[in-house]
């Protein structure tokens, strides 16, 4: 049994026993209830006895409690992430992280033929990818042209500026840190040998 599962089922006794007073019950009035003996009642609340869904289902049902606040079982909410798409200088915005944090991850659909550029300069470090499209990169005195699949990162504080390239949109993906925080890539290939 792994070590995660040994902690949750360590903490099954307690959270009885806890339940148990909340609700102003002995163990008596529990044995009454559940029709588990006082003695095996309490072996579970001292982690004598292994918990067993034969004891738990019956311990629920008296408490009117679902099962997985007897064991403490994280909760399952819905992993899916739905964005808010926002409209920001023309471009559509979608937000990838939902709590603050050093880095932010958006994903960035740029219009066509998004006018002249016009760089600017703020604090922080950022990374962009060309999911679909072709990206125009101003940055400092260069222009440069991504396109799909191709990633550029650099310093915020140096005069930027990026667009569509041609009257096509443009998707992307940014990384951005506030602070100047880079993005770190780890993985590298096994050297041969």
């Amino acid at each position: 049994m792994t070590e995660a599962i040994e902690d949750v089922l360590a903490q099954v006794g307690p959270r009885l026993k806890r339940l148990r007073a909340d609700h102003g019950l002995t163990l008596t009035g529990l044995a009454e209830a559940t029709g588990i003996s006082t003695s095996t009642l309490s072996r579970l609340e001292s982690g004598q006895r292994r918990p067993t869904l034969e004891l738990l289902l019956p311990i629920a049902q008296a408490y009117q409690v679902p099962l997985q606040e007897l064991v403490g079982a994280p909760e399952v909410g819905d992993p899916r992430i739905r964005p808010t798409p926002q409209k920001m200088n023309g471009m559509t915005v979608l937000p990838l992280t939902r709590q603050p944090g050093p880095l932010q991850a958006f994903k960035m659909i740029i219009p066509g033929g998004r006018g002249t550029p016009d760089p600017q300069t703020h604090e922080g470090y950022e990374w962009l990818y060309v999911l679909s499209g072709r990206l125009r990169l101003v940055l400092a005195d260069r222009d440069l042209l991504l396109k799909a699949g191709e990633a550029a990162e650099f310093d915020t504080r140096l005069p930027h500026w990026f667009g569509s390239a041609d009257e096509q949109p443009v998707e992307i993906l940014s990384l951005f840190g506030r602070q100047g925080e880079r993005m770190h890539v780890r993985a590298r290939p096994k050297p041969r040998g």
